[in-house]
């Protein structure tokens, strides 16, 4: 994609230097859509989410738990274990949306149809923010209603209007959209695709396992704070872990999270040179 073309995408019909926020979306949305890392990403997100969970309801034995296992037994809860999967997926889309044009050169081109770098950053946050959480929602509304469509009865299903089902599945649709824009955010500081993704990997699954050695004490009160501990107790409708934050409560750490990454990512563009 040329300069011309971004500046045509950017600023249709406008004169030069008069741009705006939908001008820069629109840019954004041709990018996203017409690079073919985007439909592969959603397609495993897809199929991580939906079939992890027909693969774990699907081989629940009720008849062979044990009295405590049922007690404990959170169809809801189970039928997301596809998020472990589909989180890096999302963080991984929101690394690439900004390090990819770095590692091509089309920076350049970007930075020369939209100079005011917060506002492109602001337009890669809205279009990324917006594609992953409708389709966050959508996936996760269809993982928990094939999830327990094959779970077999006499085990108990779940249904939205029980106390904290709906809750556990809107929070399943918007944890991974918060790991994507996490991902922008890092990208944004980090510039390098690969190094951008260790440091998603990192956060999600490298903390929890470093605080596993250094004792249950400091697991717990530190653990609570993580992202994937936070999305565990949330998308929890039987009984979800006291010593952990309230859903809610985690879910404003979880924004604060991808702004903080946000506002570095956009501090050090504006100071950088592309």
């Amino acid at each position: 994609m040329t300069t011309a073309t971004l500046e045509r995408a950017a600023c249709p019909g406008q004169a030069e230097g008069h741009y705006g926020w939908r001008s820069a979306a629109r840019m954004e949305w041709l990018k996203l859509r017409s690079v073919r890392s985007t439909a592969w990403i959603l397609l495993v997100f897809a199929a991580g989410m939906i079939g992890i969970a027909i693969l774990v309801l699907s081989h629940e034995n009720w008849a062979m738990m044990s009295p405590s296992d049922r007690a404990s037994f959170d169809p809801t809860n189970a039928g997301f274990a596809g998020l472990a999967l589909g989180q890096l997926a999302f963080g991984v889309l929101g690394v690439l949306i900004i390090t990819s044009e770095f590692s091509s050169g089309m920076i350049r081109a970007t930075f020369a149809a939209v100079p005011r770098r917060p506002l492109l950053l602001a337009a890669k946050v809205g279009v990324l923010g917006g594609v992953t959480l409708v389709a966050g929602e959508v996936l996760a509304l269809v993982s928990f209603a094939v999830g327990e469509a094959v779970l077999r009865s006499p085990a108990p299903h779940a249904s939205l209007g029980q106390p904290g089902v709906l809750r556990a599945v809107l929070m399943a649709g918007a944890y991974p959209a918060l790991i994507a824009l996490i991902g922008l955010g890092l990208g944004a500081v980090i510039r390098h695709t690969a190094g951008a993704i260790s440091a998603v990997v990192g956060v999600l699954f490298v903390l929890p396992l470093i605080l596993v050695p250094l004792g249950t004490s400091l697991q717990n009160s530190v653990g609570k704070f993580l992202p994937m501990i936070i999305a565990e107790n949330s998308i929890t409708a039987v009984k979800p872990d006291v010593g952990n934050l309230a859903p809610g409560v985690g879910f404003g750490l979880l924004c604060l999270y991808a702004m903080v990454a946000l506002a570095a990512g956009g501090w050090l563009l504006t100071r950088r040179d592309a």
